[in-house]
């Protein structure tokens, strides 16, 4: 039984300035309302710019991020709370800015020899063309430094691959261009170095997108995923080795596609995942046995700098 008064004064971090600010709201406030239903003396902290100022002023004993993208999952935000040593939930400094860098975190996984897609990165529009004759098509457009498939779109062609260049554009200078793969979809949610059950997801869209996550209602997850025993340990097994190559802990996300050989490919890892009534540790942790409380309380327990 976890002792709640242990926790002291929780500030829980949401909001903030990055493109995924409206899905960080949502998921700060269902935390803070399971940590203050659990008795947690919890308070919210939509983060703006005087938020360094906030915290020096308040001393929180502990502090539960709820912040996704730029400022609160890349690593400044663990640098700030590690400097005025206040314990934090996730993952550090080092960890929190590579899993943000999809590019970057290929280059681990890649020496590592995990699976993960053929890809490029493209910088200059120009270079669209030969990009395209080298991976062919189809094509997934990613920026490089983002989150909840925020300016992802798919390319079957060079102008939809010029098109892709334009949208993502307006969020990162930089793209990773990542060969298609055909097939299932999987994420695997990752609590104090376990694998929770797989969810296969399934989409009418042409790719799980921001809209499949956060707002559509035809979006179905499966869980059990529907993969053998062996199969499914074996994903679990790849997931748990990308988190911690990339030095990732207490708790995260990584986000898979299985061909249609059956190989597992990486995408991303998220470090500071979705904590809304569409998101998916929640369902993993559901079912495990664990409640949306019982979550909460454990990644809180698991803060520290």
């Amino acid at each position: 039984m976890i002792d709640v008064k242990a926790f002291g004064r929780v500030a829980v971090l949401y909001g903030g300035r990055s493109a995924e600010r409206e899905v960080s709201l949502k998921s700060g406030a269902a935390v803070l309302e399971a940590l203050q239903g659990a008795g947690v003396d919890a308070y919210g902290i939509d983060a703006g710019q005087d938020l360094a100022e906030r915290l020096i002023a308040d001393r929180p004993d502990r502090v539960f991020i709820a912040l996704h993208g730029r400022g609160g999952e890349d690593g400044s935000l663990q640098g700030l709370l590690e400097s005025l040593r206040l314990p934090y939930t996730g993952s550090g400094v080092l960890a929190s800015a590579l899993g943000m860098d999809k590019l970057r975190t290929k280059f681990v996984w890649q020496s590592l020899g995990l699976s993960t897609p053929r890809y490029e990165v493209l910088r200059n529009k120009s270079d669209c063309n030969a990009i395209f004759e080298q991976l062919g098509g189809p094509l997934i457009v990613k920026p490089v430094h983002e989150g909840s498939s925020i300016g992802m779109s798919k390319a079957t062609t060079l102008a939809e691959l010029e098109q892709a260049w334009d949208d993502a554009q307006q969020y990162d200078d930089q793209s990773l261009v990542e060969q298609w793969i055909t097939g299932a979809e999987f994420t695997v949610a990752i609590l104090d170095g376990r694998a929770l059950p797989a969810i296969r997801l399934h989409t009418p869209h042409t790719f799980y997108d921001y809209n499949a996550k956060y707002l559509a209602n035809d979006t179905q997850y499966l869980c059990p995923c529907g993969l053998p025993e062996d199969r499914e340990r074996e994903l679990a097994d790849l997931c748990l080795a990308a988190f911690h190559a990339v030095g990732c802990k207490g708790w995260g996300r990584v986000d898979v596609m299985q061909d249609e050989s059956g190989r597992f490919y990486l995408l991303e890892v998220n470090t500071v995942p979705g904590m809304t009534d569409h998101s998916l540790v929640p369902m993993a942790a559901k079912a495990a046995g664990m409640s949306f409380t019982d979550l909460v309380l454990a990644i809180l327990a698991s803060a520290d700098y």
